[in-house]
């Protein structure tokens, strides 16, 4: 070891040479016929090319002078000899406040605008004006737009099952309408306003069937459960500050599971034919009040005349009786002595003569003897 740090004689050491790039004091060659390797990181000298003298710009310098270049170096110079691209920055970020800053509100629209993501206020319908983007923003909602949620309609693969009053169960398919009532709770109280009212819905119906009969929840109660289920709905809602209105819900299916719907229907044939019956009982017994109070306010009026005149009115009821009696009986009036009676003769058919009379037998005469 001692030895490979031992100089030679007549050998130059290498830190008499400053390295393998040479000393300091020595001029680095140009790599144009000189002795050794230039040192990468020692400049040029200032008379060749690349030296001091005639050294290049920077990668810094070269960036900026492209991108001066792209915006105005290409463009003729105003007339003091200064670019104009400057100008074409102001005009377009006027062009982007103008459109960021001038919001125009439809008459059933209203304009949520919020400041850096918190709320600032509602733009009303007209033209209105805000702080450019990003710092504030403008949502424009429809406030006057019915919307329709379907739930457990005929194309939805599962049921909506729901228990009655009565321990039945029921498939009932319904839709809720509602639109928007005030712009900020709905912008900022609820996530995803469609399903948490299919959800309050969906509550609400089963609440409400529950008090109910099946009969009623197959059609004789309908109207009345549709009305219980907003009034519960619209409840609901304002508690969860959704900022909604419940236009309406009506029921489109109200049907018995698919399992039981043949039996199902069965039974309720039998309850119309039951219901048709009782119908045409009451009509034949009003029919027969009807007419049993016509014959009595007929009798009241006869009365009445017999009170008046009984003589009389005791012989025409005799005539009419008699009249009612004697109209369908062949009959033979014969007047008093002296006088010839009619005789409607072609209206009295002969007699056809009926079997021969048999010749009654002779007692036999007895011979004397």
């Amino acid at each position: 070891m001692d030895t490979d740090m031992t100089q030679r004689p007549g050998q130059p050491s290498a830190m008499s040479e400053g390295g393998p790039w040479g000393s300091r004091d020595e001029e680095p060659s140009t790599g144009r016929g000189g002795d050794g390797p230039r040192n990468p990181w020692t400049p040029p000298p200032r008379g060749e090319p690349g030296g001091r003298g005639t050294r290049g710009p920077s990668a810094i310098d070269e960036l900026l002078r492209r991108a001066r270049d792209s915006f105005g170096g290409g463009l003729p110079p105003r007339a003091g000899g200064r670019a104009i691209w400057p100008y074409l920055l102001g005009g377009v970020a006027l062009i982007w406040i103008a459109t960021t800053s001038v919001h125009r509100i439809g008459p059933q629209e209203r304009g949520i605008v919020s400041m850096l993501g918190s709320y600032s206020r509602t733009l009303g319908p007209g033209i209105n004006w805000t702080l450019p983007a990003p710092l504030e923003s403008v949502a424009v909602i429809d406030v006057e737009e019915i919307r329709t949620i379907d739930l457990g309609s005929a194309g939805e693969e599962s049921e909506k099952l729901v228990l009655t009053g009565d321990q039945n169960i029921i498939n009932l398919g319904y839709s809720v309408r509602w639109n928007i009532r005030d712009p900020q709770q709905y912008a900022f109280q609820i996530a995803d306003p469609d399903a948490t009212i299919a959800a309050v819905a969906e509550s609400a119906m089963r609440a409400v069937v529950a008090n109910v009969s099946l009969t009623d929840a197959l059609g004789a109660g309908r109207n009345a459960i549709e009305s219980q289920v907003q009034e519960r709905m619209q409840g609901i809602l304002d508690t969860y500050g959704a900022g909604v209105r419940i236009q309406g819900v009506a029921i489109k299916q109200a049907d018995p599971p698919d399992a039981v719907n043949d039996a199902f229907k069965e039974v309720s044939a039998a309850q119309q034919a039951a219901e048709t019956y009782l119908n045409q009982a009451r009509a034949y017994s009003q029919q027969l009040a009807a007419q049993s109070q016509g014959e009595a306010a007929a009798f009241d009026k006869v009365y009445e005349e017999y009170r008046l005149a009984p003589d009389v009115t005791r012989r025409r009821m005799y005539y009419e009786t008699m009249e009612k009696v004697l109209s369908g009986v062949n009959k033979t009036i014969i007047e008093a002595n002296g006088v010839t009676p009619y005789l409607p003769l072609p209206a009295i058919r002969p007699r056809t003569p009926t079997a021969s009379v048999e010749a009654s037998p002779q007692p036999q005469q007895g011979g004397g003897q």
